[in-house]
């Protein structure tokens, strides 16, 4: 079947810390192809480059008519948006429940703007450091991005 496979992962050296350091890393894979992609920034935080990595791979597809599935550890990520608690902020003027502004939203904007694109989306929870090759492979990437930084 033509359908991309996608394994992202975001990482950050001193979570929270002032002078932190944080990663991303995705493959894509299509047709028995892969494509490894992967930055860093300083001064974020892990959901951050969560978010990032998924971002960065769906701007990398070229044909969003194709079925996707992208694969994540993150709980954040993926809870948002098959539980979908982004249409909850956006209702609520992007404020939380606790009625406090929504972390990240700008990158939340650009990842819900990416998917849209993509009539056929899904997005998967795979347990991190579960021996899961792609997905361990997506945090060597975003490890190695940081270590580029220094």
């Amino acid at each position: 079947m033509n359908k991309i496979i996608i394994y992202c992962d975001g990482a950050c050296s001193n979570n929270q810390q002032a002078q932190n350091r944080g990663g991303w890393g995705a493959i894509l894979q299509y047709k028995g192809r892969s494509r490894e992609i992967s930055g860093a920034e300083k001064n974020t935080t892990n959901n951050r480059m969560e978010l990032l990595a998924c971002i960065k791979a769906l701007e990398a597809i070229k044909n969003p008519a194709l079925p996707v599935s992208l694969f994540t550890d993150s709980a954040y990520l993926h809870n948002c948006l098959v539980q979908k608690w982004y249409l909850r902020w956006q209702k609520n003027g992007w404020l939380t429940a606790n009625k406090k502004p929504v972390e990240n939203k700008d990158l939340w904007l650009r990842l819900l703007a990416r998917k849209d694109r993509f009539p056929h989306i899904a997005f998967h929870k795979v347990a991190a450091h579960s021996r899961v090759a792609l997905n361990e492979r997506a945090d060597q990437l975003a490890k190695e991005a940081i270590e580029k930084l220094l």
